[in-house]
C-alpha cells in the first residue's frame, strides 16, 4: 500500500473537513458546533494518519469510532431536531463509517503481510 493514495482515507478527510467547517453555513443548536468542529477535525487527523501510514488497523478502527460518534452526535449533543445541522453530522459520519469499513480489511491484510514477512 502506497502512502497518500487510498481514496477511502481522502474521502474521510473530506467528510471530516465538511463536518468541521459546516458551522460556517448552518444554524447551530445545542452543542452542535463543538461536536462538529471537534469530531470533524479528529476525522481529518485520522484520515491523514491513515494516508501517511497505511496498514495500521488500529488507526482504521479509531477512525471508525470517531465516525460512529459523529453519526450519533445529533442525539448526543441535543441537536437532532435541528435538521440542517443534524444532517451535517449524519452524512459525513455515515460516509466516513462506510469508507472506513471498506478500508479495514485491506489495512489489516497489509499489516499482517508486512509483519509476517519481517518476522521470518
Amino acid at each position: 500500500m502506497k502512502k497518500w493514495t487510498r481514496w477511502q482515507d481522502w474521502t474521510v478527510v473530506a467528510a471530516g473537513a465538511y463536518a468541521a467547517l459546516s458551522p460556517l453555513w448552518t444554524t447551530q443548536s445545542g452543542a452542535s458546533m463543538a461536536f462538529l468542529v471537534i469530531l470533524g477535525a479528529l476525522l481529518v487527523i485520522a484520515g491523514a494518519t491513515n494516508l501517511a501510514w497505511p496498514g495500521l488497523p488500529a488507526a482504521e478502527w479509531a477512525q471508525a469510532v470517531i465516525a460512529i460518534v459523529l453519526l450519533f452526535a445529533p442525539w448526543l449533543g441535543g441537536f437532532a431536531s435541528a435538521a440542517g445541522v443534524a444532517w451535517s453530522a449524519w452524512i459525513p459520519g455515515a460516509v466516513a463509517l462506510i469508507v472506513t469499513a471498506l478500508a479495514i480489511r485491506p489495512s489489516t491484510e497489509e499489516y499482517r503481510h508486512h509483519h509476517m514477512t519481517t518476522a521470518h
